[in-house]
């Protein structure tokens, strides 16, 4: 033993004489009788324990023998997923029996004549297991999460590794790849085939935004079938169970996905739940992965439209009507007239729910009564008209209340004028007349436009806003119908992240944006650069819709995703036993944070039961969330209620969907290339399973070499401070039995 703080040895001597003469001077004359024995052992404790403090503080070490190899750990993770049901391979037996066989034969016995290997069992959660325990039960597979686990565990021990037997999946939510990699040299065996069985898989079902007065969705279905060559298979479409299309589908080669669009028809009062669904077939050894679902909520609520317009005229006549005989949206009208014998402007106003008179000075006169719409048509008003201070309310209308803004007409675009206002940004191309983002080569010469007509890009022939039919061809043959407009404002390219979805040519050939779009902050925005669209209409046959359903589309495009004052958000996909967030913002009627405001929420799970969740308020104050683990898949309704004191500042309810796929069936080969990213990341090695017997011949290769003995450091360990405790209790207590205080 040696101190790591040695004292002086003349320190060491007056320390010595110091606690002595504090000892002989503390019982030199007690105030009660003691004999000479008692008196000299009180002091005795005293000097042992001043000694034994002063010992301490000098950092006593001893020297102990280096860790041995034989007393490294190797903690054993072995994936319990239902993925590890698969039997894949020649052999035909399952990866959880494969990887029983690999520890009994190979892996244990080779670790224990060199290590102390300890089993755990890893899915959802770890646990201590032991060979014959092991199961393939798991609902999901947590890889980088049970490794991170097992580093915390032994946080402070010596480890010579850790070695996975697992198929690669790792299908918890918000994992990545493992290409950072854990702390710690991880030995992955990869268990599985490469190949896989042979299976059909539905890789994903997404549905677009609502289209055409119908209110119709495009629902996109991708498939892909692997180890039947290019056999045909059988796609069944449901809706909320009742099947409404089915599809023969033939793969131009094995494991190319199939896409397939088709049209549907949501349920406009309730939520419809659409199902894509492989018939398995008897060679088919993997069906959970055959169906995948996703839900499509009801439009809900009106959306009310807010239209100023320059002047009376026929673009004015033609959007109102095709706008009110929209049952989904409600528009409110105001038509610059002309001037009074003031020189003032003087407008028509319609609006319904007592707005009108709010309405009478050409616009709303304050932010809760312009925040009170979903979307606002500016057409053919001239940039002087609004007041800057108008302008950035508008601008916070898009940005901030999540609306969406329309801006069509010549005039609203003459001589630049929106260029330098709080406009500008919004919408989704430049305003000064540079065409450098519109050029000729992304357009085939036998599609460049003719003066004034329209032609759909890339981008449009598949938005919501431009589908005038139920397939793109379609589309592109009704837009090339449509006759051409009056004229084009010249306006440059798009902004970065806005989508051009249609172009024309004015005089000179010179190509210029028709309908862009963009979204900006929380809402979306529009322009529209023709000049007298109405012409699609007039100059078209009475039966054609083609106007109406453009101009219909386009407001419910930019109107939909506009939120309440109390708005709910859920998870766009879950399953049963994932670990969700459901949260709830509340904005006044401004669509200010409203940070004092109380809020309920109600959640409804499938069979009708109800319970009121926890909210936890935000740092922010105006949001609120709660966890959520669903346990049962199928139809959640979350609903919530924000109140300021006994005012109700609104009700908000959303349905969410569990259950719609099986993550832990998704590809379910051998996942071999996330597996050496681990190892080669942490500094492991990957090994398949025929060559699981080297990794204990890594790790040992792998393992530190003998070292000089350790030094350990004896003031910091317990048996120190009871020592301390020991001496000066036991004086204490004499103490106080011979009569001392």
């Amino acid at each position: 033993m040696h101190f790591a703080a040695p004292l002086p040895v003349w320190l060491v001597v007056l320390v010595a004489i110091a606690m002595v003469g504090v000892a002989v001077a503390a019982y030199r004359r007690p105030l009660v009788p003691l004999t000479e024995s008692r008196r000299l052992l009180l002091a005795a404790l005293r000097v042992i324990a001043l000694a034994s403090l002063v010992a301490f503080l000098a950092r006593p070490t001893i020297l102990v023998p280096p860790t041995a190899v034989r007393d490294l750990v190797v903690p054993v993770l072995v994936d319990v997923s239902r993925s590890m049901r698969v039997a894949d391979g020649e052999s035909g037996v399952s990866r959880v029996d494969v990887a029983r066989r690999i520890l009994a034969d190979d892996l244990l016995p080779a670790l224990s004549r060199r290590f102390t290997p300890e089993i755990y069992a890893f899915g959802d959660s770890i646990a201590s297991t032991t060979v014959d325990r092991l199961g393939a039960d798991a609902r999901r597979t947590d890889l980088l999460g049970a490794i991170a686990s097992v580093q915390e565990r032994y946080r402070g021990r010596a480890l010579a590794g850790v070695v996975v037997v697992t198929d690669g999946a790792d299908t918890e939510p918000g994992q990545t790849d493992g290409s950072r990699g854990p702390g710690i040299a991880v030995y992955p065996i990869g268990v599985g085939s490469l190949g896989g069985v042979p299976d059909r898989e539905v890789i994903g079902v997404s549905a677009g935004d609502p289209r055409l007065d119908a209110a119709t969705v495009d629902l996109r279905v991708t498939t892909v079938s692997r180890g039947f060559g290019r056999a045909a298979y059988q796609l069944r479409v449901l809706a909320d169970g009742r099947v409404i299309d089915t599809r023969s589908l033939t793969p131009v080669a094995d494991g190319t996905p199939i896409d397939v669009e088709l049209t549907v028809l949501p349920n406009a009062v309730t939520s419809t739940v659409y199902s894509a669904e492989i018939v398995a077939g008897p060679a088919e050894a993997i069906t959970e992965n055959n169906q995948r679902s996703v839900l499509v909520s009801p439009a809900g609520r009106k959306r009310r439209i807010l239209a100023i317009q320059g002047s009376p005229g026929y673009d004015h006549s033609f959007l109102a009507r095709a706008i009110a005989a929209d049952t989904g949206l409600e528009l409110d009208i105001i038509v610059r007239k002309g001037r009074n014998d003031a020189g003032q402007d003087t407008f028509f106003v319609q609006a319904g729910g007592g707005r009108a008179p709010g309405l009478t000075s050409g616009f709303p006169a304050t932010r809760e009564a312009l925040f009170a719409y979903d979307a606002i048509i500016v057409a053919n008003v001239e940039s002087d008209f609004f007041t800057r201070p108008q302008m950035q309310l508008v601008a916070d209308f898009v940005a901030e209340r999540g609306g969406g803004l329309l801006v069509f007409g010549g005039r609203s675009f003459a001589q630049r004028g929106l260029i330098g206002t709080p406009l500008e940004e919004v919408l989704p191309v430049e305003l000064n007349d540079r065409r450098g983002g519109l050029a000729r080569a992304s357009l085939d010469a036998e599609a460049m436009p003719k003066h004034h007509a329209v032609t759909l890009t890339a981008d449009g022939e598949r938005h919501p806003i431009m589908r005038l039919g139920a397939t793109v061809d379609d589309s592109r043959r009704a837009w090339a119908a449509m006759p051409a407009l009056a004229s084009a404002a010249a306006l440059g390219g798009p902004r970065a992240g806005a989508r051009v979805l249609a172009v024309t040519s004015t005089g000179g050939g010179v190509l210029v944006p028709l309908v862009a779009v963009q979204r900006y902050g929380r809402g979306r925005s529009m322009v529209f650069s023709g000049e007298a669209s109405w012409r699609w209409k007039m100059m078209m046959p009475s039966t054609d819709r083609s106007y109406e359903f453009f101009w219909r589309q386009a407001l419910r495009w930019l109107s939909v995703t506009a939120p309440d004052p109390v708005d709910v958000v859920v998870p766009e996909s879950s399953e049963p036993g994932d670990a969700v967030t459901l949260g709830v913002e509340v904005r006044d009627a401004g669509f200010l944070p409203a940070a004092d405001a109380d809020v309920t929420a109600t959640l409804t799970v499938p069979g009708g039961d109800s319970q009121t969740l926890a909210l936890k308020r935000d740092a922010g104050g105006a949001k609120f969330s709660a966890a959520f683990r669903p346990e049962q898949p199928g139809l959640h309704r979350l609903r919530a209620e924000a109140r300021r004191g006994a005012t109700v500042l609104g009700t908000s309810e959303r349905w969410f969907y569990v259950g719609g796929g099986d993550r832990e069936f998704a590809d379910p080969r051998l996942n071999e290339g996330v597996l050496r990213r681990i190892a080669r990341s942490s500094g492991g090695r990957y090994a398949s399973a025929d060559a699981a017997g080297a990794v204990a011949d890594w790790l040992e290769s792998a393992a530190p070499p003998p070292s000089d003995p350790e030094p350990r450091d004896l003031w910091h360990e317990p048996w120190a401070f009871l020592l301390l405790m020991a001496l000066l209790s036991s004086e204490w207590i004499l103490r106080r039995l011979w009569g001392l205080r």
